[in-house]
């Protein structure tokens, strides 16, 4: 029979919704210090086994096909059915952003579901690795990582991070590879550059930013954040005003790197770097334009020198959330790269879930590469939720990024029958 068929048959014959909510009862049931609730949690198992026995004992592969029914839905089941016939193959490495991926400030109270954790967990067991990447900070997503798997899982040896958007990667265990610093890597002229923004960045700003905005605690990227609730209105004003300050300070820290020296005459340093990072992001542009700061220029007329270095650093503007500098040498690809290479991942086919641009730049890569399948919450930038849906379509709801890590556990059972 075709699999169709069997997928088909098993969704159309068993009951797989009230399956599904005794197995996810049974997974995610708290520990609790209660006789009554041990012999309910006890009873549901017990139904579950039994329910589970049924769809053992009519499919050939009645193992794999219970453990589907019990935490895949029909239209997770039949995506990844398409997922295999597609590829032909099992995703081998997790890479999974954060912050509006696993967990939303609007969708999980900014926390990440206990049914995504768990699920992740899963995937430990099954020997799949781990990459988190992300732009935050390591202590921060150390502490989350730590707090939401379990030292156990996080010093494992195949679970790395990847932070501040590939400025370094983190895999314990691993002895002298165990914290790589990739931003040492770089030349000094670029690293001076960060060091001069950094060092001006707060001292030198306006006081209404000073007291809007605070400084992540990067070891290299320089990222003002605002000190208002994430995509409020004053988090936007306070962070489109510091965009256009932080391109103003880079323009600064770069002119003594290039010799440049601005006479009075126009258009100068500034307005060349601000044209240039315009025309890089429409986003940008359009804060520039909204701050009375866009330069009508043709950037094919800057100097060449300054847009020599100008495209060696990234700028990356996030509504409401974000504004910062860092090097377009060291992204999240780069961090990936570095951390499969730790991991020994040595033929990759990866599951990437992000929101951002810095997230599309790993998509894309897989993509390029044949390595790999790209999801993306609902409210993810344009740009990368039209790659995903071009690709394979994984679009999920905001704070459900579990829908789709089960669509992808349902393409591994499947992947293992051939």
């Amino acid at each position: 029979m075709e699999r169709y068929d069997l997928v088909y048959r098993l969704y159309d014959e068993y009951d797989t919704e009230t399956l599904r909510e005794y197995q996810e009862f049974v997974d995610v049931f708290p520990a609790v210090d209660s006789r009554v609730a041990l012999e309910h949690w006890q009873g549901a198992t017990e139904e579950l086994e039994a329910r589970k026995d049924e769809i053992r004992s009519d499919f050939a592969a009645g193992e794999t096909f219970a453990e589907i029914a019990s935490r895949a839905d029909r239209d997770q089941a039949f995506t990844a059915l398409d997922l295999e016939a597609k590829y032909g193959r099992a995703v081998n490495v997790l890479v999974l952003d954060v912050d509006e991926t696993l967990r939303s400030a609007g969708g999980t109270d900014n926390e990440i579901p206990r049914e995504t954790l768990h699920v992740l967990t899963e995937f430990h067991e099954a020997g799949v690795p781990i990459v988190i990447c992300t732009g935050q900070t390591l202590e921060n997503v150390k502490g989350f990582a730590i707090q939401g798997l379990g030292s156990e899982i996080v010093h494992s040896g195949d679970l790395s991070i990847v932070y501040e958007a590939g400025t370094g990667v983190f895999t314990p265990g691993h002895g002298a590879d165990t914290k790589q610093l990739l931003y040492e890597d770089l030349d000094p002229d670029i690293r001076n550059v960060f060091d001069d923004v950094r060092s001006r960045v707060l001292p030198e700003a306006p006081e209404n930013l000073r007291r809007g905005c605070h400084l992540q605690g990067n070891e290299f990227n320089v990222t003002m954040k605002p000190n208002y609730e994430t995509g409020s209105a004053d988090a936007r004003e306070i962070i489109d005003e510091a965009l256009v300050y932080l391109i103003d300070l880079l323009a600064d820290a770069v002119r003594s790197i290039v010799d440049a020296s601005d006479d009075g005459t126009e258009p100068s340093t500034v307005d060349w770097t601000r044209a240039f990072y315009a025309a890089q992001d429409p986003e940008i542009r359009a804060v520039l334009e909204g701050e009375g700061a866009y330069p009508d220029l043709e950037v094919e007329d800057a100097p060449s020198p300054l847009t020599d270095v100008l495209e060696r650093i990234d700028v990356a503007y996030y509504e409401a959330d974000a504004a910062e500098i860092g090097s377009l040498e060291l992204n999240k690809v780069v961090g990936v790269e570095r951390a499969l290479e730790v991991l020994g991942v040595e033929d990759p086919f990866a599951l990437v879930m992000g929101d951002s641009k810095s997230d599309l730049r790993v998509m894309q890569w897989i993509d390029e590469n044949d390595a790999g399948i790209a999801a993306a919450p609902e409210h993810a930038s344009q740009e990368t939720l039209e790659h995903v849906l071009e690709t394979d379509e994984l679009v999920f709801d905001r704070g459900k990024s579990v829908d789709v890590l089960r669509t992808i556990d349902t393409l591994n059972k499947l992947a293992r029958l051939d």
